[in-house]
């Protein structure tokens, strides 16, 4: 393994890093509606966990307001019941063949308990970026210890992963920051 090959691995796992950190934002909510909220809620779909989106057309009627129109008739009662025993809090209500989902206001000390996630996720995000700096540091002496690379070429690739991985994590408070701000927004 060449240093070029360990840095192009160290920067794809660190932006795999940073798109598995969005996607978890995404997860939680902040008071407005958005579709992706549904993403992890699965319905039971002919003895088969599927999520709902396999199974429903998800999209939003305003601000505040989901709406799940399922694709077969006998589909809606399970979203239904999918919906009001996930973790979500929510309490879809049905108006024929729609599922109409409305976001409660967030309450300021659920507000606060969600920036408290935001920043958890944040430092698993930048743990995971650490580790990847790590391993591709431990590679790095690995190859000068069996003499594959120069001294001066090991504390070169050290700090350019260095920047890389002060570069992920200044996204990654970029990331955590705006989030915050959104779901402490009234």
């Amino acid at each position: 393994m060449t240093i070029a090959d360990i840095k192009k691995t160290a920067e794809t796992k660190m932006a795999k890093t940073i798109e598995s950190f969005k996607v978890e934002l995404q997860k939680i909510r902040t008071g407005r509606a958005h579709p992706g909220i549904l993403d992890q809620v699965h319905v039971d779909y002919y003895g088969a966990m599927v999520p709902i989106s396999q199974v429903a057309n998800v999209t939003l009627l305003d601000a505040r307001t989901i709406s799940v129109q399922p694709w077969e008739k006998g589909m809606g009662a399970k979203i239904e019941k999918a919906i009001r025993e996930s973790d979500l809090g929510l309490n879809p209500s049905a108006q024929g063949d729609l599922l109409r989902v409305p976001m409660p206001p967030l309450t300021e000390e659920r507000r606060r308990d969600l920036t408290k996630v935001v920043r958890h996720a944040g430092e698993e995000a930048r743990i995971a970026s650490r580790n990847v700096r790590r391993d591709a540091n431990d590679h790095l002496k690995k190859l000068l210890k069996d003499k594959e690379i120069s001294e001066d070429d090991e504390r070169r690739a050290l700090e350019q992963l260095q920047r890389l991985t002060d570069g992920t994590i200044a996204e990654i408070d970029k990331l955590v920051a705006t989030k915050e701000s959104e779901i402490l927004a009234v």
